[in-house]
């Protein structure tokens, strides 16, 4: 019985950090499912990309870099395919420099080309502009203000979508924007929505990582969003909500083995301590 105790209490880290490493890559190669129930927010956040109709125009904002990657990507390229299933217009920028360029440009390409859709006819890169602040209400007046050029460095209004999405005013700007997806890792958001929402009620949904979650539903429940995936989880029910195992449901089923094993080590050890100290 002693010895028992003093293994629960005493396990070897390198025997943890192996059964650690195995339930972390077996369920990559098994690929089980997980029941999960999609919150309410996530499902307006979906719906609010399904409502939109053929020729709408979705502007992404990529303001995320690698170490998101695994929380917003598998969103991203959701809401792209169901922008590219429905022939929705989509504008792409991002305020994190070579970051958001990485995350979004890669996403958007891989996406539009399993829908065959063209760049400049079906989809626009805007690409980066520094200031925040400044790039929000320059876009309020006219995109060209601030993007000039896109991400080729060729003029916006040389492009057919820019034509077939501009009013007769021949002006991009907010008027034009029929839902605004933020991808947030950082303050971003914020400025999103107090600055471009209030002012100029653009429709607006967010997915944001996992720790920035709560600070986005007081603008929830004050309906200055429509909706809100929050980390992983969040990713894991969008996923879930258009059909699709990718990439968010292959790391939840991992992240739950992982999590489980740890509270059941936990566990362990806490027996075997309290467990020793009765029997000594």
């Amino acid at each position: 019985m002693r010895a028992v105790l003093d293994f629960l209490s005493l396990i070897d880290r390198r025997i943890i950090y192996t059964i650690l490493i195995f339930s972390i890559v077996i369920p990559l190669f098994l690929k089980p499912s997980l029941p999960t129930r999609p919150t309410q927010e996530v499902k307006e956040a979906y719906n609010a990309v399904e409502s939109l109709k053929e020729g709408d125009v979705l502007l992404l904002s990529t303001d995320y870099g690698p170490s998101a990657y695994p929380e917003l990507q598998p969103v991203l390229e959701v809401v792209l395919e169901q922008a590219f299933k429905k022939n929705v217009k989509v504008l792409l920028m991002t305020h994190w420099q070579f970051q958001g360029l990485i995350v979004g440009i890669s996403a958007i390409e891989k996406i539009a080309k399993k829908y065959n859709k063209k760049y400049g006819e079906d989809y626009l890169i805007l690409g980066f502009r520094p200031g925040v602040v400044g790039v929000m209400i320059g876009l309020s007046e006219d995109f060209r203000n601030v993007f000039q050029v896109d991400y080729y460095n060729k003029p916006l209004d040389s492009y057919p979508i820019y034509k077939e999405i501009v009013g007769e005013d021949g002006i991009l700007n907010y008027k034009d924007i029929d839902l605004l997806f933020g991808f947030e890792a950082g303050a971003t958001g914020d400025f999103w929505i107090q600055i471009v929402q209030a002012r100029y009620g653009v429709k607006m949904a967010f997915a944001v990582t996992a720790v920035m979650a709560p600070q986005y539903f007081p603008y929830y429940q004050a309906k200055q969003i429509v909706g809100i995936v929050g980390g992983l989880k969040g990713a894991y029910d969008y996923e879930s909500l258009a059909n699709k195992k990718g990439l968010a449901s292959l790391i939840m089923v991992s992240q739950v083995s992982v999590h489980s094993i740890i509270l059941l080590f936990i566990l362990f050890g806490n027996v075997g301590f309290i467990l020793r100290r009765f029997l000594t």
